[in-house]
């Protein structure tokens, strides 16, 4: 099969890299896929990042107008004890005082929405006078946090109890205490004002929040006092485990955090502060999918559009990929077209060499080539002997396979890519040698002329009762100024030479014009 030529004697051309058109598009629409999506992800970050934001801001004003409000309930609860233990303290309490002293607590009760009542106990517990109009019986309240407080504490503050149910009714309560002291500071009882739960629930319904959202006054040290939603078997735990008490409350005294909550696990945007005149902390949250609601809403409806984009441009881009790939195989059939002209163009096609088209090209190449750098050009012409006969006797089929067995031999001793072999014409050969010398030229017709011989192909027409071949050379530095056409006369004169000398062997055309032939026949 004919074998493409050497590059050294390829056509002139510009040698252009080509973009890989199908990995450019595949590039190029994974990018617009994946820019897409990243500007989706910014946008939605944003949005998400401004709703919580908002929500944190309105978080904080209403944890702000809570704390208010608790501040206000519990100060005029404080202020109405703080003025009823200093007359307490100054009169006494004793019987003929008590009527008096219950109906001022019972207008007093009356004039605060959020008081369930007001009570005095002695110093062992005992109901001495309420703002109810018949006294409690009962064991009393020695047993009460706050009592036990009040005793151990010589404070005139205020103090403020976990919450507890009346023994009055049963209602849930939060006590508000104040100690009572004799003349002399002795203890000598407690005066509490009880504020009802139920006002908490309204105190809380007061303020918008979701379905899932939460608000709590608790004390300082984490107790449960009032919660919406209301679960009554969760008022007086402890939340000193929770986030805002463990980690918020020791670094800010209010701000805002996003956890789950202790006692029912629904995660939520929590506000907190903490009162300046009370020992409380109160704290409003919405959970965390009502507030990204109409985020999420948004981000389905955006992921759906982007999603629907990024489809039609993967089969926009699928498609023109697929058209890509037909035009690349349509120009590798075209690339393997031309290069099959190509090979037709300059090569033989029976033998595979190359034709007197690519020897022509070869030769200008060479001949400037060799005169720019001074060096040697050799050329041999050879024939077949007696190749007429053959044909006659053989067939021309059986000829042209002897053609291309002499052309295989001749090919394989053109050991170097520079060296070319050419089927010139009919049964004659051509090998053009660049950086040769005429020594040289003569080793490789030898070669050649031994290769043909060693194939032994019948030749009953041939004296030698083979195929053979007569070699010619001829060899000289180019000037830049010499014919082409001379040279390969020059080469042709010596294998006129050899053919006439006896055939099957080389002569040598010297620079002086003679002729020297090599007699040895290898017979």
């Amino acid at each position: 099969m004919p074998t493409r030529f050497h590059d050294r004697y390829h056509a002139p051309g510009v040698a252009l890299t080509r973009i890989p058109l199908r990995k450019a598009a595949v590039l190029f629409i994974a990018t617009v896929c994946l820019c897409l999506c990243a500007l989706l992800y910014l946008q939605l970050e944003q949005s998400r990042r401004h709703d919580l934001s908002q929500a944190q801001v309105a978080s904080s004003n209403l944890t702000r107008a809570m704390a208010q409000q608790a501040e206000d309930t519990f100060m005029k609860a404080d202020l109405v004890l703080t003025s009823l233990v200093d007359w307490i303290q100054v009169d006494g309490f004793g019987p003929s005082l008590r009527p008096r002293l219950q109906k001022t607590f019972a207008r007093r009760v009356q004039a605060l929405d959020q008081l369930h009542g007001i009570l005095l106990f002695d110093q062992k517990g005992q109901w001495v006078v309420t703002s109810f109009e018949s006294l409690p019986r009962g064991p009393g309240v020695a047993d009460r946090e706050y009592f036990k407080f009040h005793q151990q504490n010589v404070s005139s503050v205020a103090h403020i109890g976990p919450a507890i149910r009346s023994r009055e009714n049963g209602e849930w309560i939060i006590p508000v205490s104040k100690r009572v002291n004799d003349k002399n500071g002795q203890f000598e009882g407690v005066l509490l004002a009880g504020i009802k739960m139920s006002y908490f629930d309204q105190f809380f319904k007061s303020f918008s929040i979701d379905d899932n959202g939460s608000m709590f006054v608790a004390l300082t040290d984490g107790t449960l006092l009032a919660r919406r939603p209301f679960v009554e078997s969760q008022i007086g735990t402890s939340l000193a485990q929770g986030e805002i008490f463990q980690t918020l409350l020791p670094q800010s005294p209010s701000g805002n955090a996003m956890f789950s909550s202790v006692v029912d696990g629904i995660v939520r945007l929590y506000g907190y502060r903490q009162l300046e005149a009370y020992p409380l902390v109160v704290s409003a949250a919405s959970s965390r999918d009502s507030i990204l609601a109409g985020w999420y809403d948004t981000a389905f409806r955006s992921c759906a559009v982007v999603a629907l984009v990024v489809l039609v441009v993967g089969v926009f881009g699928w498609v023109f990929i697929r058209q890509v790939r037909v035009g690349e195989r349509v120009e590798a059939d075209l690339r393997q077209a031309q290069q099959a002209l190509e090979l037709i163009a300059t090569h033989d096609s029976l033998t595979g060499l190359a034709n007197r088209r690519l020897f022509e090209r070869a030769l200008d190449i060479e001949f400037g080539r060799g005169a720019r750098q001074q060096s040697p050009l050799s050329l041999i012409m050879l024939d077949i002997d007696y190749f007429k006969r053959y044909n006659d006797t053989y067939g021309h089929v059986v000829g042209d396979h002897c053609l291309a067995e002499v052309a295989r031999a001749v090919k394989g001793c053109c050991h170097r890519k520079a060296d070319l072999a050419v089927r010139y014409g009919g049964e004659e050969f051509a090998v053009l040698l660049p950086d040769t010398d005429l020594h040289g030229a003569m080793t490789i017709a030898e070669q050649i002329r031994r290769s043909v011989m060693g194939k032994n192909i019948s030749h009953t027409g041939s004296p030698t009762g083979y195929i053979t071949v007569s070699l010619g050379c001829y060899s000289f530095i180019p000037t830049g100024r010499d014919s082409m056409d001379v040279f390969v006369q020059r080469a042709d004169a010596a294998l006129y030479q050899a053919k006439h000398s006896g055939r099957n062997r080389s002569a040598v055309l010297s620079m002086e014009g003679g002729v020297e032939a090599l007699l040895r026949s290898d017979r």
